[in-house]
Order: C-alpha cells, then sequence, then structure tokens
C-alpha cells in the first residue's frame, strides 16, 4: 500500500470524478470507484465505506425521482425479494475469501459486463418472477462482494423501454434496498473498522461536490455520450486492475498479464468507433437529447 496521504489523496480525486457520473447518470459511483480504488485497498477495507456512501447516494436519487417509482416499484420486487439472500451469501464471502482472490473475482464478473454494455445489447428482458428473483440474487451476491451492480442493473433497464425519470427511479428503488440491505449485514458482521472510516472521510468532499457537478453537466450534452465515454474509461481501468492481480496472484508474470488490459482497450475501441460512426435514427436523436435514458 502507498503512503497513507498519498492513498487518500488518490481516493479523493477518484471519489470526485466517480460521483461525477453517478450525479449525471443516476449511477456509476461504485462501478468507477471500486476498480480503482482496489489497487491501493482490500474489499474488506474498502467496501464498508462504499456501501455507506452509496445508501446515502441511492436516497438522493431515489427522492429526486419519486414521480417515477408508481410506474416501475412492482417490477421490481421479483427483483428485491432475491437480492435477500444474495447479499447474506456475498457478505460471507467477503468474509471468508483472501483479498487477492475476492479482487480478481470483481475485475472479472465487472469487466464483461461493462463490455456487454458498451456494446449497446438490446433484447427486451422480462421483470417476472422467473427472471426478477435469480437476477436478483446474483445481484445481491455480486453486490455485497464487489460493491458494484450499475452494469447489470442498466443492462436490465436498458431493455425496458422506460423513460428517463422511470429508469432512474426504478435504478434508485433497487440500489437503495440493496445498500441499505448490505450496510446492515456488514455491521451485523462486525466489517465497520477504522480503516474504513478513513477511506469514508477521502470519499465524502468528492461526493458532495461531483453529485450537483454531474447534474450540472448532464444537461449540457448527450447523456448516451456522456454514459459511453464514462463506459470507456471504466473499461480501461478495470482492464488494468485485472492485469495487475493477475500479477500478484502470480498466475500470470509482467508483462504478458497486461494482454488483457490490451484486449479490453482494443475491444473498447472498436466499440467506441461503433458508437460514433453509426447513422443516428431520428429516434435514436431523440434519446440522445434525453427522451429516453440508456
Amino acid at each position: 500500500m502507498p503512503a497513507f496521504d498519498t492513498a487518500m489523496l488518490v481516493l479523493a480525486a477518484i471519489a470526485l470524478l466517480a460521483a461525477t457520473v453517478n450525479g449525471a447518470l443516476g449511477y456509476g459511483f461504485s462501478s468507477l470507484t471500486v476498480p480503482l480504488a482496489l489497487v491501493f485497498y482490500t474489499n474488506r477495507v474498502l467496501n464498508p465505506a462504499i456501501v455507506l456512501v452509496e445508501v446515502v447516494l441511492n436516497w438522493y436519487v431515489l427522492l429526486t425521482n419519486l414521480g417515477g417509482v408508481r410506474s416501475v416499484w412492482r417490477r421490481v420486487i421479483p427483483i428485491l425479494v432475491g437480492m435477500l439472500p444474495g447479499i447474506g451469501i456475498g457478505a460471507l464471502v467477503l468474509t471468508s475469501l483472501e483479498p487477492g482472490w475476492i479482487k480478481l473475482a470483481t475485475y472479472a464478473m465487472i469487466l464483461p459486463l461493462i463490455l456487454v454494455q458498451a456494446a449497446g445489447w438490446r433484447r427486451p428482458i422480462s421483470f417476472g418472477w422467473t427472471v426478477g428473483f435469480p437476477f436478483g440474487t446474483g445481484l445481491g451476491l455480486l453486490y455485497s462482494v464487489t460493491t458494484i451492480s450499475g452494469p447489470p442493473l442498466a443492462i436490465l433497464f436498458n431493455n425496458q423501454g422506460l423513460v428517463k425519470h422511470e429508469f432512474r427511479a426504478g435504478l434508485a428503488l433497487v440500489r437503495v434496498v440493496e445498500s441499505s440491505v448490505t450496510a446492515l449485514v456488514y455491521y451485523r458482521l462486525g466489517l465497520f473498522i477504522h480503516d474504513s472510516a478513513n477511506v469514508l472521510l477521502a470519499l465524502i468532499p468528492g461526493v458532495v461536490i461531483g453529485i450537483p457537478l454531474g447534474a450540472y453537466l448532464i444537461r449540457r450534452m448527450p447523456s448516451e455520450t456522456f454514459r459511453r465515454i464514462c463506459m470507456s474509461f471504466d473499461a480501461w481501468v478495470v482492464g488494468f486492475g485485472f492485469s495487475r492481480v493477475l500479477i500478484e496472484l502470480n498466475l500470470m508474470a509482467s508483462p504478458q498479464a497486461y494482454i488483457v488490459m490490451a484486449t479490453a482497450i482494443l475491444i473498447d475501441v472498436y466499440l467506441l468507433y461503433v458508437f460514433f460512426t453509426r447513422p443516428r435514427s431520428a429516434s435514436a436523436a431523440a434519446q440522445m437529447s434525453g427522451e429516453r435514458f440508456h
């Protein structure tokens, strides 16, 4: 681990960037913060601080999008019910596995989800119990181990044809439950430790500044373009973290391990090229201007 002051300064900068994205899109704080911060900290130290921040952020997003809750709350019930056992299982995994392997699992699960989302994958997905309950269980497991759930949630909600306030309300409703329940489970398992409190103090200033900054920026550029740029940054960061942890666990040597990062970058560059060069239909233009949130 680097010197304390250096780590705190870097983490504060990461939090500012991630909070700006969250303020603009309604999600993205943990999926940007965690891959970068795992370079300096383990999940056991980082997760409790991230979860406490996300409890506040998610309640803020939900309260500012209450108008869309009526349209989506029934749809997300299967996800919320399925999430509860997943959170419990994931928290136990967090307390029992070696930190390096948890890092590896975090990167391995998140990178494909980011690239699928970046590819603009679209297919109607039902919110029914058949899909929603197992999806919720997997989501709860993923979140309690990594504090990341934005990419799979975005893939699911992007394929529902929801308007912007419905998208944000549904996303916030799920995330309020997952972060609040996870915080309670972490507390019961004694995961809130002194080092996590130091991390929390480093996160707070960035969150306070970044949330309103993101809300301001998103009004001045197409939400889809902003989201796509953020995903590219995320994919590159996760690729770097993936390569680093392969070296730490002696699974691959340097520089061969950085083939993972290079592959992620090449795939994302291609997807960026497709995104910025494909023709825009009239409906897509409407979506890009913010009438729909994808």
